[in-house]
């Protein structure tokens, strides 16, 4: 039947950065483990950002994933805390791609819509909905239950056409 594929799960955020680690096997799912990395708020932005780097290049470099997820930034009305957003992001991307591994990159809808099954839905459906597929799973923040939700998301979608080419460039 193969091996089971570990998939890492990242929910990027300034402040919080969610991660989620499933094993993919067939059509099965088993949760592994989730956490958040936090950046001290009152440090300079490169100050965060670095610890933000490190937090998740510990978390790969203990878990040992083979694929990773990311959720893609989205637009608000406050540019700065878009841009800010989209920092985080890249270190979200940057810490798996230096780890050797291909990041996928999903919207907040198609993940929404691969875990509850519709495009739009709240946290609470959510986290319902991943708590329903992975019993055993435990998330200390939102964002950790976002970041299983990307997980599971990838662990839908990763034998795309466009991923297995992805895999192979």
């Amino acid at each position: 039947m193969g091996e089971a594929i570990r998939i890492i799960g990242i929910d990027p955020g300034l402040r919080r950065t969610g991660w989620g680690i499933v094993e993919s096997l067939g059509n099965s799912l088993r949760f592994v483990a989730s956490g958040t990395v936090r950046s001290d708020d009152k440090a300079a932005l490169a100050k965060r950002l670095c610890q933000l780097h490190d937090g998740l290049a510990e978390i790969l470099h203990a878990a040992m994933p083979h694929e990773a997820a990311v959720e893609q930034t989205f637009v608000n009305k406050d540019a700065a805390a878009t841009l800010k957003l989209g920092q985080a992001r890249g270190i979200a991307m940057l810490v798996p791609a230096l780890a050797g591994l291909i990041v996928a990159e999903y919207a907040p809808n198609a993940v929404k819509k691969a875990v509850i099954g519709v495009g739009h839905g709240d946290k609470k459906q959510i986290h319902m909905m991943v708590k329903v597929l992975m019993p055993k799973a435990t998330f200390d923040t939102d964002d950790a239950a976002d970041a299983l939700a990307i997980a599971i998301c990838h662990a839908h979608h990763r034998q795309s056409v466009v991923y297995r080419l992805a895999a192979l460039a």
